[in-house]
């Protein structure tokens, strides 16, 4: 007959591979880190509506602020400009002014002398560009002291502390003494005698050394040249799935 071969049932815990959810692919979904190997689709967004006129967030100026080409920093340009107009549909549009209009008193008389006519307007208007310095803004030399600039000068003199050397109040007896002054060593210039000098007494030459005792080698622990013995140790088998003992205790 034949030999049951037993079943080992293999423990969940055993399994040392990672999950589902170690692998990190990209996405495939939205624009933001999509997976470069598939199809994207098009991406729109929505905008919200602007609120009232007044605070809308959209402040770039309108149709109203475009500034022609003709206009320059120093006004429009002299260019002529010529327009095409459409076909009057009354010829009658342009009335010529009446006697009434025109007012001949106001105009003197030509070849007759008058008397200058002067009419009082207002004060100019100070423009930023006409940038003319104010009078204290100009900063002429000194005309007094050493520094004067295209002008004669005066001499100057200036007037310094009383000199303590070569003075009416030095003292002359606070002359150096003897002892001041330098003395040339004798072996300069003549021969030069032996010179010794004097040290502390060398001692004994000696091993310092701490050297270990007899009690300080231990022979049978020396395993690199002879045969070491197994060594055996008694413990515990301790399983890794089993369950601990939860027992309830009773007072």
């Amino acid at each position: 007959m034949e030999e049951k071969q037993e079943k080992t049932i293999q423990i969940a815990a055993r399994e040392r591979g990672p999950g589902p959810g170690r692998y990190g692919l990209p996405s495939t979904c939205g624009y933001i880190s999509h997976d470069g190997t598939k199809y994207k689709a098009p991406a729109y967004s929505m905008g919200t509506r602007l609120q009232n006129s007044m605070f809308r967030k959209d402040c770039s100026p309108g149709p109203g602020y475009f500034i022609e080409a003709s206009i320059t920093r120093g006004g429009k340009d002299g260019t002529p400009v010529y327009s095409i107009l459409g076909r009057q549909k009354d010829p009658n549009t342009f009335k010529t002014p009446g006697p009434g209009t025109y007012c001949p008193e106001r105009v003197h008389p030509q070849g007759e002398r008058h008397a200058p006519v002067y009419s009082m307007g207002s004060r100019t208007r100070y423009r930023k560009r006409d940038s003319t310095p104010a009078p204290n803004a100009y900063g002429l030399p000194p005309v007094l002291g050493s520094k004067v600039i295209n002008k004669s000068s005066a001499a100057s003199y200036s007037m310094t502390a009383r000199s303590k050397t070569g003075g009416f109040s030095e003292d002359l007896a606070k002359t150096p003494g003897p002892g001041h002054y330098k003395v040339t060593p004798p072996d300069t210039v003549k021969q030069n005698a032996p010179k010794y000098s004097m040290l502390s007494r060398n001692h004994m030459p000696g091993d310092s050394t701490l050297k270990p005792g007899p009690g300080a080698h231990s022979p049978e622990k020396v395993y690199t040249t002879k045969p070491k013995a197994p060594s055996f140790s008694m413990g515990i088998r301790h399983s890794e799935f089993i369950c601990p003992l939860i027992i309830d205790v009773q007072d």
